[in-house]
């Protein structure tokens, strides 16, 4: 792989052992549509080093073998490449970027987001928002990231908003990450103007520690995309701006509790779809109703039913994504035997004390939050969520055992 930067412009070129169809760090499958995209507002004296870890965070799943830069990298970075992926990475030549002083929120404006927002109220958040790309047709016209976009300039927290096109590289399965860290890359590229050393991102207990969504369903200390001493981790860190989890100790109860009791709570918004408001009807606004009234302990309130595509799945045998939450809600919804959800009643037997770890904090996430950040963290989570107690910590370590 060849990359290059022009500006905010970057452009690659396939190697012959390199494919159009990879694989990202959650193994899902990802087809290359293009080999090019752009980052609006990317500094020209950005870092080498910054430049190169957001090439890697687009460029990552169809690489196999190496990849040449633009510019000399530290031996810090490359080093990270190689241990992590296997990748021979160069030239080598730049001094290493110093970590700077100040963290950063990766703002979504999704409740965990805002629940992060809410553990450090003075980080500035980054919000990126996704644009056009010149020759790439758009087949997702229905998300309103002008619609996030707006609701993140209410919050009246300072703001940079990163417009991109980098989505548009994907082919399939549709517009998105070719990496979830991808999100990232105009926050490194911004790096050294915010003098940034932490971004802090909203993944919590469910994507940090087991396993998230499709993808493992099981404890993972090990989480390749998330855990400090993983692949990511060691690489955010080699550039100076470490991966920060304020709530990856916490379940999305949680976050979304947090976020519902904050002030940012007008601008909470988890649906990509909606104008007004969440469009009620799409799948995750179904499954953030779940969790929203077990958190309220009221009914259900959703136009969604069981003969709708998006309830398909609930109508199945486990397993199924965010599964913890899943049985947090049928523990806690009033009348959920006579909802969508009622199915799945006949799999679990959940109560409020089976589930009630999910109400606090599981330890070692403080732990690995770093030193600079971990002591707001911490403060807040303890006073705010409370720890896990052994019992409840050994729910966490033995999940999908």
């Amino acid at each position: 792989m060849r990359v290059t930067w022009s500006g905010g412009r970057l452009t690659f070129r396939l190697d012959a052992e390199d494919e159009i169809t990879g694989r990202a760090a959650d193994d899902h499958p990802v087809k290359l549509a293009t080999n090019s995209c752009s980052i609006g507002g990317a500094p020209a004296d950005a870092h080498p080093d910054l430049y190169a870890v957001a090439a890697w965070t687009i460029v990552a799943p169809w690489t196999r073998r190496r990849i040449t830069f633009d510019r000399a990298v530290s031996a810090e970075v490359a080093a990270a490449l190689y241990n992590g992926w296997g990748i021979e990475a160069g030239p080598v030549g730049a001094e290493p970027r110093r970590t700077g002083a100040r963290l950063a929120i990766s703002y979504s404006g999704g409740a965990d987001s805002v629940a992060a927002a809410a553990i450090h109220p003075s980080a500035p958040f980054v919000h990126f928002r996704r644009v056009p790309h010149p020759r790439v047709p758009n087949r997702w016209p229905h998300y309103r990231s002008d619609v996030l976009a707006k609701l993140a300039e209410r919050t009246g927290r300072e703001l940079t908003t990163v417009t991109s096109d980098l989505e548009f590289t994907l082919a399939e399965p549709r517009p998105g990450y070719p990496e979830h860290h991808a999100v990232a890359a105009g926050a490194l590229l911004l790096a050294d103007r915010m003098n940034l050393g932490g971004l802090a991102f909203g993944y919590e207990l469910g994507s940090r520690w087991l396993g998230g969504d499709r993808y493992l369903l099981r404890f993972t200390p090990d989480n390749p995309m998330w855990a400090p001493h993983g692949a990511w981790g060691r690489l955010f860190a080699a550039a100076g701006v470490h991966i920060v989890l304020p709530v990856g100790g916490v379940s999305e109860a949680v976050t979304m509790r947090l976020a519902l009791n904050s002030e940012l709570k007008e601008q909470v918004r988890w649906c990509l779809r909606g104008t007004e408001g969440p469009c009620r009807t799409c799948g995750k606004c179904l499954y953030k109703e779940l969790i929203q009234a077990a958190v309220e302990r009221r009914p259900l309130d959703t136009p969604v039913t069981a003969d709708r595509p998006v309830a398909r799945k609930w109508l199945q045998p486990p397993p199924y994504g965010g599964q913890e939450m899943i049985e947090y809600g049928l523990a806690r919804v009033p009348g959920i035997e006579r909802s969508l959800f009622a199915k799945a009643l006949d799999h679990f037997e959940a109560t409020e004390e089976s589930t009630s770890w999910l109400d606090h904090c599981y330890p070692p996430a403080i732990e690995e939050i770093p030193e600079p950040w971990r002591a707001e963290a911490a403060a807040f989570l303890t006073s705010q969520v409370g720890l896990m107690t052994e019992a409840e910590v050994r729910r966490v370590e033995t999940w999908g055992a």
